[in-house]
């Protein structure tokens, strides 16, 4: 069966960190697959904040560079967003997302809540 669980979202303060996670069950090996995070605000679209593809080259969307360090683990089939200096604008739901050519997945999503 195929799973993404993320976790880690929650509750901070303006300025501080989070770390999500997102354990990988996946129909092919893990180190095959493009891992991605993306977020969704109230009222708008999904968008990407970070990629890591197999050779763990990253990018990242311009408004979390610097901030925000995507992640992966792959004995552990997980991939990680490390978000420091957390603004109220990162508030929004973070999901995981696995690709490898026409598969694709998606995670739950998680809570993450940027308020003082």
């Amino acid at each position: 069966q195929v799973q993404l669980v993320e976790s880690g979202g929650g509750l901070v303060q303006p300025g501080g960190s989070l770390r999500l996670s997102c354990a990988a069950s996946l129909t092919a090996s893990f180190t095959l697959y493009t891992m991605g995070w993306y977020r969704q605000a109230p009222g708008k679209q999904r968008e990407l904040v970070a990629v890591i593809d197999r050779s763990r080259d990253a990018n990242y969307d311009d408004s979390v560079k610097g901030r925000f360090t995507i992640s992966r683990d792959n004995a552990k089939s997980t991939v990680y967003l490390q978000m420091n200096s957390l603004k109220p604008e990162d508030t929004a739901v973070y999901y995981c997302n696995a690709v490898y050519f026409s598969l694709q997945y998606w995670g739950q999503g998680t809570q993450v809540t940027v308020s003082s």
